[in-house]
């Protein structure tokens, strides 16, 4: 089956109808909507059935309609990931863009059109920039971020211990991973609300994106010019440093970046991944509790990833892809919740695939994610510090109350409550009590030799104390142990 572009604008001028409408499912040609309710209630079901009806590749829209390309194939996916000399990351090559009919102030533009970081760029250029985040990201020491992201997470169910009841959403998953990137970008921690707030409506494509995207880049970019004046051990002073010679603006793009990308991502799999353990009904690929916290993250990460859809590029010729003729220009999205289930990798959707990591989550090729490795370790430590404080977590509400918004990009959970035994919170450590929380370890800088490795912290200990000594909190292991023996025996 061959097809050629999905612009609607060939057609003839169609206006979408307003969200609530029955016909908002299909836009102009046909094309499916990748927003509105419809998108939200069943995104799973949506992918299949664009599968079902054409292939590996299906026209589809954007928010405002804007034509595209959804690639749902894993083979499909690959291929363009690793075809740089056929798709580009430049939004410059949007045919769109060339022919005027979108620009900087559309919704979608904070997403798709090219900016000075290295998820726009290609070749030398994506290497230089790639290279340099990259190799800053890697001075963080692993332990030292997991002791950041425990720290944070006693912090926040310090405040709720008491209630016997919590959103996990409001009150732990979306405020975690805010507060340990401002600490990795070297932000201060009162901004941090305001920074992911306006990261969330940056992806959310509505007339608010643009106006948060500038406000990110503000703020940001005040932060470079403070890490000038004041260099910390943190993102934003080792990517001002690095040999690759970042320009202010390129070091303020990909803080933006790191933080709109890292935030949206990791809150989702927080919240994904606590849901299975809280909900029953969501438990099958637990077979009975016996799934440790690391491998239900990578269940997770197969069975619904914390970034559905993300921009593939744009042709820079006509080509065939999937049965479908792309023309010059067209952009392509990569479906990767949809390849992640694609039958043609995976014999049913939600099948197991223990010690199986070659999903597509964080995408492949040379754009890959190079932050993922802490994502997952921020992950990893909300949850077991959760099962460990609070053991013995329960919905409190059925699966048929869950909520859900939506963006093209992504799914959001909207409220995620549970119910326990009130506990105390955990007396603080001195710098809980008002020092400063415990930074990553502070890796050799470019060319050094490193030197000995930092001391295990446990998989869900305590803050460092003011003299480098962890303190380890509740018996992390036993309580996590614990909520799979009571998982196995429902």
């Amino acid at each position: 089956m061959t097809a050629t572009s999905p612009d609607p604008s060939r057609t003839g001028p169609h206006g979408a109808p307003p969200p609530g409408c029955p016909a908002h499912r299909e836009g102009p040609g046909g094309a499916q909507r990748l927003y509105g309710r419809v998108a939200a209630a069943d995104p799973a079901a949506l992918y299949e059935g664009l599968r079902s009806r054409h292939g590996a590749v299906a026209p589809v829209l954007l928010e405002g309609d804007v034509p595209a390309w959804l690639v749902l194939g894993y083979d499909e996916i690959l291929h363009v990931t690793r075809s740089p000399r056929r798709f580009s990351r430049d939004g410059r090559n949007w045919s769109r863009w060339i022919e005027g009919r979108i620009g900087p102030d559309a919704p979608i533009a904070p997403v798709l059109l090219w900016g000075p970081d290295c998820a726009h760029q290609d070749g030398a250029a994506h290497q230089r920039l790639r290279g340099a985040v990259h190799e800053s990201l890697q001075r963080f020491d692993r332990r030292g971020l997991r002791r950041l992201a425990q720290h944070n997470a006693h912090g926040l169910i310090d405040r709720f211990a008491a209630d016997g009841r919590a959103d996990l959403v409001a009150q732990y998953a979306r405020q975690l991973p805010v507060l340990t990137l401002t600490q990795i970008l070297g932000l201060p921690e009162p901004e941090g609300p305001r920074l992911a707030e306006a990261s969330r409506q940056l992806l959310l494509g509505t007339e608010r994106a643009v106006t948060s995207d500038r406000y990110l880049k503000r703020a940001l970019f005040r932060l470079v010019e403070r890490k000038h004046a004041a260099p910390g051990h943190d993102l934003a002073s080792w990517l001002i440093a690095h040999p690759a010679g970042l320009s202010d603006e390129e070091v303020g793009h990909h803080l933006r970046l790191v933080l709109v990308a890292a935030n949206e991502a990791t809150t989702n799999l927080i919240v994904n991944t606590l849901r299975v353990f809280v909900h029953p009904a969501f438990r099958g690929p637990l077979l009975g509790g016996r799934m440790t916290p690391h491998a239900a993250v990578e269940q997770v990460l197969w069975d619904e990833p914390p970034i559905a859809v993300c921009p593939g590029g744009f042709a820079l010729q006509d080509v065939e892809l999937g049965g479908r003729h792309i023309r010059r220009g067209d952009l392509l999205l990569l479906g990767l919740a949809a390849a992640n289930a694609d039958p043609e990798i995976r014999p049913a959707p939600g099948a197991p695939m223990h010690g199986n990591r070659s999903h597509l989550a964080f995408t492949s090729g040379p754009h890959e994610c190079p932050g993922q490795e802490i994502g997952r370790a921020i992950c990893v430590t909300a949850v077991e510090v959760l099962l460990a404080r609070l053991p013995d977590l329960r919905p409190a509400a059925g699966p048929e109350e869950l909520t859900w918004s939506a963006s093209t990009w992504s799914r959001h959970l909207d409220a995620l409550p549970v119910a326990f035994t009130p506990r105390r919170p955990v007396p603080a450590e001195p710098e809980r009590a008002g020092g400063p929380p415990p930074r990553p370890v502070r890796q050799p800088a470019w060319g050094q030799a490193a030197g000995p490795a930092a001391p295990d912290a446990g998989s869900a200990a305590g803050p460092v104390a003011a003299g480098g000594r962890v303190r380890r909190r509740a018996p992390a292991v036993r309580g996590v142990r614990a909520v799979l023996a009571r998982l196995r025996g429902r």
